[in-house]
């Protein structure tokens, strides 16, 4: 008997923006999740740190609002996506030769992923105000780096 892929299989979460206009579905089947605490992803969410899902680009779409985004970076490479509306980072697009994912900040799920953050990066940089307090693996750049 042949085993069914369990990519195939993964349910379907939903997302969005904050005010609504732009709606997204997402595979349950994230490859990692991840905190991190780079200036950018600090400026990006307002926050001490961006909690990020990464999935496979065929594993996300948007469902409403395709025309109501703005495309922050260059459309044919990496980018990140935001309403025009209320400006809510959407989602990161990463194009790298043999590694194109999505990065989709966790805190705009509308429903509970599975995967749960495994890790804190880049915390060589983080906010000097913040302090980490659960017991989960640090990285002061990127893991492997």
């Amino acid at each position: 008997m042949a085993q069914s892929d369990p990519h195939t299989q993964a349910r379907l979460l939903h997302g969005g923006c904050r005010c609504g206009a732009v709606r997204y579905q997402a595979r349950d089947s994230f490859l990692y999740a991840l905190n991190c605490h780079c200036s950018r992803c600090r400026a990006a969410s307002g926050s001490a740190f961006r909690a990020i899902a990464a999935l496979l680009p065929q594993d996300f779409r948007l469902t409403q609002g395709a025309d109501a985004v703005f495309i922050d970076g260059d459309p044919d490479s990496t980018h990140d996506v935001h309403c025009v509306a209320c400006g809510s980072l959407l989602y990161s697009r990463i194009a790298e030769p043999d590694n194109n994912r999505i990065h989709l900040p966790m805190g705009t799920l509308h429903d509970t992923p599975t995967m749960r953050p495994q890790m804190h990066i880049c915390v060589g940089s983080k906010a000097p105000w913040y302090d980490i307090l659960d017991d989960l693996p640090q990285f002061d750049g990127l893991p492997g780096a």
